[in-house]
Parts: structure tokens; sequence; C-alpha cells
């Protein structure tokens, strides 16, 4: 494999179709981009662990979906991980970047440095909410946390609340070669049997009553057999196959789905990418009093404020800011 048809995997989305067994999936590697993400922020090992899985996740199931704006996807827990949050804003046009950006709310006191990432979340719910932009109603669906992993809780959340069948298989972590510096890599392969309706068309309910749905729930005779047949084909995936560089993702679906005839389409290239901006902050705070602006601004007469996601930072005139200034006549904002 050549460095030049490495780079052309690095950061991309790749979707496919299994022909014979009524199953879709997607083929993600993200490497540059989870190192833009995670060097944002100074996060102990087990914070980038789930925030490195989340943006994979996202990756793969923002792809899915035929975006006009953005995929949120959302944890929160009573643990010492209490929020994980991800963004993936689908491509202006046909043949641009689709972005993503990630981050971490946690109490670095309560962490449990000796257990898994996982575990750090406790109790709470996995969401999903899809902002089609201006005038459109926004969807969300949630599920508990429960099954061990974040990809587990998607699983759990398609089968829940969409009725459709998914599996994850993914691996990443820090690698470097000899000689270089150590950066992130991510791999994954995500499997969906195709549903018989749109997928997110249902109206917003709510998931994880009556029981957790599975596979076998929804898929009887020979679709539950090819689903099968798909599951243990990912279930011999290695590690190494999916973070590459030595296995490009269509030598990968020809190795686990060649009995399938997997056909494959455009990938998607992902880079990071954050929304923030003067004026959207500005319009932020348009919500606010004078008096309220008057307790957020600082001895040195400037409000303030930084950008969860990418860290920027911004400085503002107290004067320009709150409902009264955006609604002050020109000339009389003094």
């Amino acid at each position: 494999m050549t460095l030049s048809s490495q780079i052309a995997w690095d950061d991309t989305v790749l979707p496919f179709q299994l022909d014979r067994s009524d199953v879709r999936g997607r083929v993600a590697r993200l490497d540059g981009v989870l190192d833009q993400v995670l060097a944002q922020h100074d996060y102990p090992p087990l914070i980038e662990a789930l925030v490195a899985e989340m943006a994979l996740l996202t990756a793969m199931i923002g792809q899915t979906i035929k975006l006009r704006w953005k995929l949120s996807l959302q944890v929160r827990g009573d643990g010492p991980a209490r929020l994980i949050a991800t963004d993936y804003y689908g491509p202006t046009e046909d043949g641009k970047p689709a972005q993503i950006r990630a981050y971490a709310s946690y109490d670095a006191e309560r962490l449990d440095h000796k257990a898994d990432p996982f575990s750090q979340i406790g109790k709470g719910y996995f969401a999903i909410l899809i902002d089609q932009g201006n005038d459109m109603t926004p969807y969300q669906g949630i599920t508990p946390i429960a099954g061990g992993s974040l990809s587990a809780c998607a699983e759990t959340y398609f089968a829940q609340s969409e009725q459709i069948p998914t599996k994850f298989a993914m691996a990443f972590g820090r690698s470097s070669v000899p000689g270089g510096e150590e950066s992130w890599r991510a791999g994954g392969v995500m499997l969906q049997h195709m549903p018989k309706a749109s997928p997110f068309a249902a109206a917003e309910e709510g998931s994880g009553e009556g029981g957790l749905l599975q596979a076998d729930d929804i898929l009887d005779g020979e679709e539950g057999e090819n689903w099968n047949r798909a599951n243990v084909l990912l279930g011999t995936v290695e590690e190494m196959e999916l973070v590459g560089p030595s296995v490009q993702p269509t030598e990968l679906l020809m190795r686990l789905f060649h009995e399938d005839e997997p056909r494959v389409f455009d990938p998607q290239v992902v880079k990071f990418g954050c929304t923030c901006s003067a004026d959207r902050v500005r319009q932020s705070l348009s919500i606010y009093s004078a008096r309220d602006i008057g307790h957020m601004t600082k001895e040195d007469g400037t409000v303030t404020a930084d950008c969860q996601f990418c860290g920027a930072h911004y400085v503002f005139d107290p004067k320009t800011l709150g409902f009264e200034a955006e609604t002050a006549p020109e000339g009389d904002s003094d």
C-alpha cells in the first residue's frame, strides 16, 4: 500500500451495501480529525477514550442521514463523565467535507483511573438530535445508558427508536511510527439492516420502555439469517484492520463480505470544524438584560466567552450586548 493511497482513506467515511443481504453500512477512518478534536482540550485518558468513541460513532451515523444542517449525539450521566457531546455538520455542497466537533464535561476528582472509560458515565441517557435548520422541527430520540459501551448504546437506540438492527465494530487509540510523533487513529464499521421506512422518519417518542428490543424481535426468516451472518462475519474483524493503515476499507469489505457482493459508493471526507463566531456568541447573549450583562462584565470593562468545542476566546464591549443593545435605535446605545 502506498503512502498516497493510505492518505486517501484518512478522515473518510465510505458508504456500502451488501447486495445479497439487504444490509448497508459505513467504514470510517478518523485520524487527523481525531487529533484535532482532542487537541482542543487536555483531557485525561479516560475522557479521551470516550470522546474518541463518540466522535467515531458520530461520523458513521451522520453520514447515513441526508442532513441540511446538523446531527448531535449526547451522553449524560451521573458519574464523573457528566457529558460527552458531538456535532456532525453535513456537507454544504456535493464533494465538500462534512465537519465534526466534540466536547466533554467531567469531574476530574471523581475519575477512577483503574476502571474502564464507559463505567465513568454511570446512569444516564444516550440521545440523538437531528436539526435540519430554520423552519424545521428538530427530532430527538433518547435511550438509557446500557450495554457496556457507547456503541452498544447506539445499537440500542436504533433498535428501540427506529427498529433498525444495527451493529458496530470499532477500534481507536494512540499510535506512532518509528521516528514519528504519537497520534490518534480510529476506525470502525457500522452495519444496518435496510429499513422498510426512512430512518429517523418516526415521530418523537420515548425509548427503553417495555424491554430492550433485539434484532430477533425485528427480523425473522431469511432476513434474520442474513443479518446474523453479517454480524458473525463482522465479528472476525481485527483491530489493526479497522485502524489501518495496511488495509484499505475496500479491501476490508471484500475480506469480510465478499460472498454478499459489497457495493461501495463515493466516500465522504470529514474534517474538524466549529461553527462558533463572534456574531453567534453575541446573538446568544442578546437574551440578557443590561443588569445581567453588568454582572458578566469583568474588572477591565469587557465581557468574555469561550467556545467549549474549539476553545476560541471572544472579548466584547458590554455596551454592544444584551437585548436592550439589540433593540436600541442607532446612536442610542451609549
